[in-house]
């Protein structure tokens, strides 16, 4: 009889699958996701990367989505953790 998981081990896993997920972004998600972290907005986003307000705001809930959040602060926050992200970016405003 197969040993059921524990709550650590459902953890684990949960971040493990995430993990894998951030490795499967694509350049321009990272691209945006490092624009984000550093404080942009949608337009200043989409006018750096000469791309719409709308290609920036669907590649954000993309990134959300394949990262199992919910809003722009656990984007953040998930980001760190998987290290996509530097701690310590300056702001470049």
């Amino acid at each position: 009889m197969a040993k059921a998981k524990s709550k650590t081990q459902d953890l684990k896993d949960t971040a493990r699958e995430k993990k894998d997920d951030a490795f499967s972004l694509t350049t321009r998600q990272k691209e945006i996701l490092k624009l984000v972290a550093l404080g942009h907005t949608n337009r200043e986003i989409g006018e750096q990367l000469d791309i719409s307000v709308r290609t920036v705001e669907v590649h954000r809930f993309n990134l959300m989505r394949r990262l199992r959040v919910r809003n722009v602060a656990q984007l953040l926050r998930q980001s760190l953790l998987l290290r996509l992200i530097p701690k310590n970016s300056p702001p470049n405003k």
